[in-house]
């Protein structure tokens, strides 16, 4: 799987070395000599894409970045690379998210099966968000009127309560139904369901 490979590193030998390796192996390699330079120019989220990155660089380190991307809302798999392994690093590098964890030197082989890994995931999460973005905008496109409907359809309100609820007629909100399902693209109510449930429109505390 062709993808793009973010390595982090301060070592100039290992960076060169890594990126030949990699290049020989079909990825496209961007280096940075820092946590702070990848920051400085943050990666192309629009491709499939993992990063390789070094866990004690000078400045921030590696595991301070990981926790910077994941606040500017980064979704790319970071792979940690680390000279000594220190299991509580390594645990915490893998409760926030680490795709792996690789102690130098590290084989080729190993190498390229957790890039692989991590791009199989960079592509799964790349996906569903697009399927998020095309939701909200489904969503955004209902008149405030319609996303009052929606809102109560989801709560679990028949047309009724719907009515007395919004101060209208029954066949008014009949009609608002209609042309909510028909905007947000279902056939049924499960599925309006499951698209609040997915965006996180269903509050549990109001049903």
């Amino acid at each position: 799987m062709p993808g793009l490979v973010y390595v982090v590193d301060d070592d100039e030998s290992f960076r060169m070395a890594i990126e030949r390796r990699l290049k020989l192996a079909g990825y496209e390699v961007v280096t940075y000599p820092s946590a702070q330079d990848l920051l400085d120019h943050m990666p192309d989220a629009a491709k499939p894409g993992c990063i390789l990155l070094d866990v004690q660089i000078p400045g921030l380190s590696g595991p301070e970045l990981q926790t910077r991307l994941i606040e500017l809302g980064s979704v790319l798999p970071i792979i940690f690379l680390t000279g000594h392994a220190d299991t509580v690093t390594t645990v915490r590098a893998i409760k926030a998210g680490a795709e792996d964890f690789l102690t130098k030197p590290v084989s080729s082989e190993q190498l390229i099966d957790a890039i692989e890994r991590a791009l199989a995931r960079s592509e799964t999460s790349r996906g569903q968000q697009s399927k998020l973005d095309s939701l909200r905008a489904l969503v955004a496109s209902l008149t405030p009127r319609e996303r009052q409907v929606f809102d109560l359809i989801v709560r679990g309100k028949i047309n009724k309560q719907i009515a007395y609820e919004l101060g209208t007629t029954e066949r008014t909100i009949k009609a608002h139904r209609h042309q909510v399902m028909e905007k947000m693209q279902v056939v049924s109510f499960a599925e309006l369901v499951s698209i609040a449930e997915r965006l996180g429109l269903r509050d549990p505390k109001k049903m």
